[in-house]
């Protein structure tokens, strides 16, 4: 896959995307612009669990972090996908995933997760909802 080449850390990208597509148990989606369908602007991971989506890595391309990102809301993108998807599997909107300590506050903010207790962070069915409105305009 041509993909590949691009998301390397070599390229500034955080983790070892080959893995994630190497196993079979998870579904990858990359994010792109119309104009501009060959560059990568984020990555997102997850798994279809019985009774809801569990995201097992996001990632915004490296020009789209910090203060001189090119885009932003990409992550809020990713997020609203796996939301959609949810949704789409009859999970009412049920998404989880497990948070860097120090982004647990991030997410709560931003998404409007919910932190369950460890690391964990579920999104539920309102949050959802709404994710889903902000980004997937008919």
């Amino acid at each position: 896959m041509a993909d590949l080449k691009q998301i390397t850390k070599k390229n500034g990208w955080n983790f070892k995307w080959n893995e994630e597509l190497a196993n079979n148990s998870r579904e990858v989606y990359k994010l792109t612009i119309i104009n501009n369908p060959t560059i990568i602007q984020g990555l997102l991971s997850f798994t279809i669990k019985t009774d809801h989506v569990y995201m097992n890595l996001l990632e915004s391309a490296p020009f789209n972090l910090g203060r001189n990102k090119i885009y932003e809301g990409v992550s809020g993108n990713l997020v609203a996908y796996a939301c959609k998807v949810s949704f789409q599997n009859g999970f009412e909107g049920f998404v989880s995933f497990d948070a860097k300590t120090n982004l647990i506050e991030h997410y709560k903010k931003s998404l409007g997760a919910n932190h369950f207790g460890g690391q964990l962070m579920i999104i539920p069915t309102h949050v959802s909802q709404n994710l889903v409105d902000k980004y997937f305009k008919n």
